[in-house]
């Protein structure tokens, strides 16, 4: 048994083929519920492989998709070579047919022993699918996506929306810090991540205590869940979680959503653009910069624009879609200004 297994749980409800409590997706720490969605069809079907890709192959497209592939050598984890200045899969295009096929195939031992079609939409892959499987819930406009394929590791990450995923076959353990735990999670490029979001390069198999001698303090705050089919995860926004699929086929439907408007900017895109503008400043100058963020964005409330009348507040008061689409125009103007400037 993986010493994984052996940390402490995070919350569990029992939830058996029930509704999403209103509570749970405004929770600040995650919560297994247990039985979310046993009464789905397609966790019926999922208790048989072959009964569950005939049901697959109902909804199935013809379109291709992206599927992440590699050979014995990575043993399940999708990651980097040795140095991080590549990874070590291959991303390619491939039907949802011929990823079913090659899941079915017991002499799959080449570039596709191991095999990942992750985060891929459900209504235009599957298209009719959630007609019989979906959640009951308050929340609309979610994104769902699927993710298919065999025993793999998913190296730590966090991801800005709200998380509920689902497992409709096999088994998922999941291995969750909070948000504050980044300074002992030795994080990864920015720039180049496997799925899209940095990444803990500690294996959480296997760490190596030597080389990452803090992931010792940030196991102290770590928690774990394991999902079987039915069961399902509130992963809140920001929150590390490393996944491990650890069936020989597994299939997995997520729904990510986030609270604030859509015509707020990208978070992840302020954090680029406040390392290419701020990081390599003097000491002094970032100290300053500092106090101007955490009056300005961090600790901010209505002292900061209490004191100026009401319609010359400008970008200091609470944003509506016509502001935010106005400071966005001028961001970009001044940042095609910049580049400009710079050739």
């Amino acid at each position: 048994m993986s010493w994984l297994s052996e940390l402490p749980s995070v919350r569990v409800l029992d939830c058996a083929d029930a509704a999403v409590p209103d509570a749970v997706c405004q929770s600040t720490e995650p919560v297994l519920l247990r039985g979310l969605v046993c009464g789905w069809p397609a966790v019926a079907h999922g208790r048989s492989e072959e009964a569950i890709m005939r049901y697959l192959a109902r909804y199935a497209t013809a379109a291709p998709l992206t599927v992440y592939v590699g050979d014995a050598s990575i043993d399940g984890r999708f990651f980097y070579n040795d140095d991080c200045t590549a990874f070590n899969f291959r991303s390619i295009k491939a039907t949802l047919g011929q990823v079913l096929a090659r899941l079915q195939d017991p002499s799959r031992e080449d570039a596709w022993t191991t095999i990942y079609a992750c985060s891929t939409a459900v209504d235009q892959w599957l298209p009719g699918f959630r007609a019989e499987n979906d959640l009951r819930w308050s929340v609309a406009d979610a994104l769902v996506n699927f993710w298919l394929g065999n025993q793999t590791c998913i190296a730590a990450h966090y991801d800005f929306p709200s998380n509920i995923g689902c497992v409709v076959a096999g088994r998922r353990r999941f291995t969750l810090l909070p948000p504050e735990q980044i300074d002992n999670l030795y994080v990864g490029p920015v720039d180049r991540a496997p799925g899209g979001q940095p990444i803990s390069l500690v294996d959480f198999r296997s760490p190596d205590f030597a080389r990452h001698p803090r992931f010792k303090q940030a196991l102290r705050h770590a928690k774990t869940a394991l999902l079987g089919p039915g069961d399902a995860i509130y992963v809140p926004s920001m929150w590390w979680h490393h996944v491990e699929s650890l069936a020989a086929f597994n299939l997995f439907v997520n729904y990510w959503w986030s609270d604030p408007p859509s015509y707020l900017s990208a978070p992840s895109h302020a954090l680029l653009h406040a390392m290419l503008a701020l990081r390599d400043l003097p000491a002094h100058q970032k100290e300053a910069w500092r106090k101007l963020y955490e009056h300005y964005v961090f600790d901010a409330d209505e002292s900061v624009f209490a004191h100026i009348a009401e319609g010359g507040r400008g970008y200091l008061a609470p944003f509506t879609e016509q502001n935010a689409k106005r400071l966005c125009a001028e961001l970009l103007k001044g940042l095609i200004s910049r580049r400009q400037e710079g050739q």
